[in-house]
């Protein structure tokens, strides 16, 4: 159960980087309601997910997470470079991601 909180966890910080784009420096109220709604959702997760595994491991997976799916949003959704190179960086982060799930 701690690896899916974890993984949610995720999911909801990649929402929140995304709302950030959205809430123009928190002057909308729409956007920034629902970025602050992810962001303490995630750090609720990644709380329940501590209860059980191990520190270092759950906050660099979530990180993980968070960057490659932001990372990925931003090639999706806002047009930013997709080149060979940065592709993969992100497969190499991808890859410790998946290195410390097996690991722990």
């Amino acid at each position: 159960m701690a690896w899916i909180a974890l993984f949610a966890a995720g999911l909801l910080e990649i929402g929140w980087a995304v709302g950030l784009k959205h809430t123009d420096g928190f002057t909308r109220p729409v956007p920034s309601i629902l970025t602050v709604a992810a962001i303490v959702g995630s750090l609720g997760l990644l709380g329940v997910a501590l209860k059980e595994l191990p520190l270092g491991t759950a906050y660099a997976v979530w990180t993980g997470i968070g960057t490659v799916g932001s990372a990925l949003a931003g090639i999706a959704l806002y047009g930013e470079p997709a080149d060979a190179v940065r592709l993969g960086c992100i497969g190499l982060i991808a890859a410790g991601i998946i290195g410390l799930k097996l690991a722990a």
